[in-house]
């Protein structure tokens, strides 16, 4: 499966933007997507994960309340809502696939696709 995020930008503090990840190839519906972003200087850092169904969603401490995942296996696209943005949530944001339940590993990926830029002013 191949994954592309997109619909970062500039935003000020305190607005929303909405991320998607379009998949092609085979059907997301057969994984788990979980979003990550990372800051220059910084390591990946988990953002949040969903289930394959949609029913079951995780995020990090970091975004919890502010940041809603959500998919559309329909449409093979999975959301990053990301509301209250904060200038610390600056990042590429990277979307990615497993079919493991250790969704906060990056390590447990192995599809990732090209991350899209997220900067959020103060």
């Amino acid at each position: 499966v191949q994954l592309q995020a997109y619909g970062g930008g500039l935003v000020q503090a305190g607005e929303s933007l909405k991320l998607s990840c379009s998949t092609s190839g085979r059907p997301v519906s057969g994984y788990h997507v979980g979003w990550f972003r990372q800051a220059p200087g910084k390591e990946r850092e988990f953002v949040g994960a969903v289930s394959r169904s949609g029913v079951s969603t995780y995020s990090s401490d970091s975004v919890k309340g502010r940041f809603t995942i959500s998919r559309s296996n329909a449409k093979n696209t999975v959301y990053l809502q990301m509301n209250v943005l904060k200038p610390e949530d600056t990042a590429v944001y990277y979307c990615a696939t497993t079919v493991r339940t250790d969704w906060n590993r990056a390590i447990a990926y192995d599809n990732w696709g090209q991350g899209t830029q997220v900067t959020v002013s103060s």
